[in-house]
């Protein structure tokens, strides 16, 4: 039995997490929405690696095809709470024509690894096989159960992931008190000798809503003032051009004053005299963490009207990419209701809840210390995601949810950016680093 971190992480773990990285890219999972997405060929590949290490997956679906894959470690102390593990296999589409390299060929090239998936997420469901493995050959357990889940659909609307999941097998996370899943623990480099590990403790709510413009439709050389287009792009216009009003809860306080103490400033948002734009010019890179989770937004994204150029349609529809803060969920209706105007209806497509985790507890303390650990020059950070994740589907568990996927990245390399972006990747020695650094805190629990 290895009671080290070295003997239990070895060459061997880290080798598979690279590979294991590059073999998830190969297997296409684009999630098109509207349920058009096929994970059941990686859920296959990710049950045979638990598999092989003596763990008994189950491979559960809401659709064919639409696969999700729950396996539990059991752990040395029954009486202590379980712990969630969870990561998509889903990816959003990509273009191949924009990319430097197939964006499903996993090429491992310069330290690199290139493909759709690489950063968002089949790198950290890599990790967590290679690291499940490690222990399996050392013959080691953590000291709580980990229920670990591997899901569908989280780039749609989790309907057949995490929300089925959820719904119609709960029983597969009893005892889980405490999550972690996407999006957390990557290096942010907030200057030149400041490194940011921003772990998320909280996320804005979804609010996606159609909006539905009705008129009179008619010849495009006549006069028409119940113009459809018109009443949608003057409310699409209003709704674009709003500036929502400042709410800091709990979670991005805390990253407000966190991350200006490291900037040397004495945050104090109670202050009469605060002034979160003047802050945020003063916080350099760093500001891109706390900017978008200030305040609940709205942003148009797609519109659709007409078949004609002299044809006034008799209705017209537009689509908002709505995020509510915590506690802005009535604001955000209330709002939408007065920018839409009288001609203009609206109602939600995708509606879930914002999310909210205390810091000041021990898990959390844990995490920071595993990264620390490994990076001690480093600063964990809470943070506020600005979109969602599965942790929204497994709070209605009950489950706290935590965004921690460690990854080191050099300068320059920007991980936000590369978030649905072109010519995802991540570097091997990041990996690495996200192995080493999962199998520190999940042993540590």
């Amino acid at each position: 039995m290895a009671d080290t971190q070295a003997e239990r992480v070895d060459g061997r773990a880290l080798d598979e997490a690279v590979r294991f990285t590059s073999e998830l890219i190969r297997i296409d999972t684009t999630n098109r929405g509207g349920g058009d997405c096929e994970e059941r060929p990686a859920a296959e590949y990710v049950a045979e690696r638990l598999g092989e290490a003596g763990l008994d997956p189950v491979l559960l679906e809401k659709a064919p095809g639409r696969t999700n894959v729950v396996a539990r470690i059991a752990g040395t102390d029954p009486d202590a709470d379980a712990l969630l593990v969870h990561g998509h296999l889903d990816v959003v589409p990509a273009e191949s024509a924009e990319w430097s390299v197939d964006p499903f060929s996993g090429e491992v090239r310069d330290g690199v690894v290139w493909g759709r998936g690489a950063i968002d997420m089949k790198n950290t469901d890599a990790m967590i096989l290679a690291v499940v493995r490690a222990w399996a050959r050392a013959g080691v357990r953590p000291r709580r159960d980990i229920v670990l889940a591997f899901t569908a659909d989280e780039e749609d609307t989790g309907v057949f992931g995490s929300a089925f999941l959820a719904a119609e097998h709960p029983g597969l996370f009893e005892g889980c008190t405490e999550g972690i899943g996407e999006s957390g623990a990557y290096t942010f480099h907030a200057g030149p000798r400041l490194r940011l590990y921003p772990v998320a403790a909280g996320e804005r709510g979804t609010a996606w809503i159609g909006l539905t413009a009705r008129g009179r439709a008619g010849h495009g050389s006549k006069v028409n003032t119940e113009n459809a287009v018109s009443a949608l792009a003057a409310a699409v216009a209003r709704i674009g051009d709003h500036r929502w009003p400042l709410r800091l809860t709990p979670t991005v306080r805390a990253a407000l004053m966190e991350i200006a103490a490291l900037h040397g400033i004495d945050a104090d948002p109670d202050a009469p005299d605060f002034d979160v734009e003047d802050l945020l010019g003063k916080l350099g890179p760093a500001a891109a963490l706390l900017a978008p989770t200030l305040r609940n937004s709205a942003n148009p994204t797609m519109l659709q009207a007409g078949y004609k150029v002299n044809v006034i349609p008799g209705t017209a529809v537009g689509h908002v990419d709505g995020r509510t803060v915590p506690g802005g969920e009535e604001e955000f209706a209330a709002t939408m209701d007065r920018l839409t105007g009288p001609q203009v209806g609206w109602d939600f497509y995708h509606r879930q809840d914002a999310l909210q985790a205390p810091v000041d507890v021990p898990l959390f303390a844990r995490m920071r210390s595993a990264v620390e650990h490994f990076d001690p020059d480093g600063h964990v950070v809470p943070f506020c995601m600005s979109g969602g994740t599965d942790a929204k589907q497994f709070a209605s568990l009950g489950i706290v949810g935590y965004g921690f996927s460690p990854v080191r990245l050099p300068p320059g390399f920007d991980y936000q950016s590369l978030f649905h972006g072109v010519d995802e990747r991540v570097p091997v020695d990041g990996l690495h680093f996200g192995v080493r650094v999962l199998d520190h805190f999940l042993m540590d629990l």
